[in-house]
């Protein structure tokens, strides 16, 4: 703040030939010059959004960045002082930048949400929930809808939750909600893994199958691969003509060929 008082104020004529240099030559030096004397103005902008938390040194830097748009901008041969004019610019930054971080959960999206964040403080009357009366005089004076101001008013009254469990002074952790809003659902390169994992075990399973004669092939697909698989030994033995026992004595001499093929 003392070195923004520093910084000297300009006169209509001076402010008149930095601005007209800097249109007509783009002079970067005249643009200084008027960025920096209107730093003040920046700073008693900013004291009056001291009331939503944000450092206000962050509030300036965010002005600093509309005075600089509104000097880009500004026409000295409109007869209109920078100062009148740089106020929207600066009061625009300020605005979005509250509305961007003064919660984690953005609270207003829309023109007319934003409106009501900016208005419904001063309009309340003291920190009570609003009765109904006040809330339909809200929604007139600023021609939104009741629910709208119920809602933005559920919005600024709510407090952030910290995700992580909160250790009290005793070292026991509390509850927190991490604990329920985790996703146990496998990490993408989890299910890659598995994804390709099946892939490769649906190859080496077919290539095994192959090495099979055609009989063994047969029993397996009918008694285990096929989407109907209900074939038993019986039914499998009447197929070939023989009995139940040898049919069971393949299938177990292909399971384990087809197991040593695929652990090697």
């Amino acid at each position: 703040m003392r070195a923004i008082k520093a910084f000297p104020l300009l006169s209509a004529e001076e402010e008149h030939d930095y601005a007209t240099r800097l249109k007509k030559h783009n002079d970067l030096e005249a643009a200084q010059m008027l960025i920096v004397s209107h730093l003040r103005l920046v700073a008693s902008i900013a004291r009056g959004y001291m009331g939503y938390g944000l450092p206000q040194s962050d509030l300036i830097q965010e002005g600093n960045i509309g005075l600089m748009k509104a000097v880009k901008r500004f026409d000295p041969d409109r007869g209109v002082r920078l100062v009148s004019f740089a106020i929207h610019w600066i009061k625009a930054e300020m605005n979005e930048f509250i509305v961007r971080n003064w919660r984690l959960v953005k609270t207003a999206t829309t023109k007319a949400q934003r409106k009501l964040f900016f208005n419904l403080r001063s309009m309340k009357n003291g920190h009570d929930t609003l009765h109904p009366d006040e809330v339909s005089r809200i929604a007139r004076e600023l021609k939104v809808k009741p629910e709208e101001v119920r809602e933005m008013e559920y919005r600024l009254n709510g407090h952030e939750i910290s995700l992580d469990a909160h250790i009290d002074d005793d070292g026991d952790e509390s509850f927190s909600p991490i604990a329920y809003l985790e996703d146990e659902s496998p990490e993408p390169s989890e299910f890659l893994e598995t994804q390709q994992t099946e892939q490769l075990q649906s190859v080496n399973l077919s290539k095994a199958l192959m090495s099979l004669d055609e009989r063994s092939r047969r029993v397996l697909e009918a008694r285990w691969l096929t989407e109907n698989a209900t074939s038993t030994l019986h039914d499998l033995a009447s197929e070939f003509g023989v009995s139940a026992e040898r049919i069971r004595q393949i299938e177990q001499k292909a399971m384990q060929k087809i197991r040593a093929l695929m652990t090697a």
